[in-house]
């Protein structure tokens, strides 16, 4: 671990310290959780700004280790883009979340319904920036990486681009369950909705391959059919999560639950 964080600081300082921030304030927003009572949809406020910080952290890593095997790729724009477009989206759900207000969805004045806009704005210029990347990832030969392990950069690429944009999909409906407004349930912090059918089960599914197909590939499958396959079975997990919440079905519904729907 201590030799990965060495050689990823070696390979993108800026986004390398960027990460470090944000798994900080992650950290920190985790610990209001625990000591301010104040609730968005019936749950912590605390709580989004941590998955919003923690889930940067994760995509910062993840593209300054990809991106330093891109010949004549200009980072430093790319890594300004994603800390200037990313640290806005943070600090705005953090505020928001200290007035107990919701910073998605919001349009209940003019303000608000820019800064949701700016936001959607912020978070699709990430998007097409990374699909760029991941169409130089198609588009070059890496002679000095494995092939399995290319094939899972550009896979896991593909799938966090298409189910980033799978975000428009709450953003038109102005919540993020279908069958109930916005519904939260006790799933630790992710908080996915036991009653309703959830559209950010497959929305983090999807934009989690980034990480864990190229960890699967290289540490485990080490073999391009194998990571195909497995990238198109996780791919079509996102789809079928998306699908469901479509219906309005939640992923899992508890047997008290289950009982009050029968009800």
């Amino acid at each position: 671990m201590i030799a990965f964080i060495q050689e990823l600081k070696t390979r993108n300082e800026t986004l390398f310290y960027f990460g470090l921030v944000c798994l900080g304030i992650a950290f920190l927003f985790l610990i209001l959780t625990k000591t301010i009572t104040t609730q968005v949809y019936g749950v912590k406020a605390y709580f989004k700004p941590f998955k919003f910080a923690f889930s940067t952290f994760l995509f910062a890593w993840a593209m300054a280790w990809y991106c330093y095997y891109l010949p004549s790729f200009n980072v430093i724009f790319f890594n300004w883009t994603v800390i200037v477009l990313l640290g806005f989206e943070i600090v705005y759900i953090a505020i928001m979340a200290s007035k107990g207000l919701t910073s998605h969805y919001n349009l209940s004045t003019q303000f608000y319904a820019i800064m949701f806009s700016a936001m959607a704005l912020a978070a699709t210029l990430v998007t097409l920036y990374t699909a760029y990347v991941g169409f130089l990832f198609f588009s070059q030969t890496f002679k000095d990486l494995p092939n399995y392990y290319v094939w899972a950069i550009r896979l896991g690429i593909l799938i966090f681009v298409v189910f980033s944009f799978e975000g428009f999909a709450m953003g038109s409906k102005l919540s993020h369950t279908v069958g109930a407004i916005n519904d939260n349930s006790n799933w630790f912090i992710v908080g996915w909705s036991k009653t309703a059918g959830d559209l950010r089960i497959s929305h983090f599914i999807g934009m989690h391959a980034l990480q864990v197909l190229p960890i699967l590939s290289f540490y485990v499958l080490k073999n391009i059919k194998a990571t195909v396959l497995v990238s198109i079975l996780y791919g079509l997990l996102a789809l079928v999560t998306f699908v469901q919440a479509l219906q309005g079905k939640p992923l899992l519904t508890s047997k008290h639950e289950k009982n009050e729907i029968i009800k």
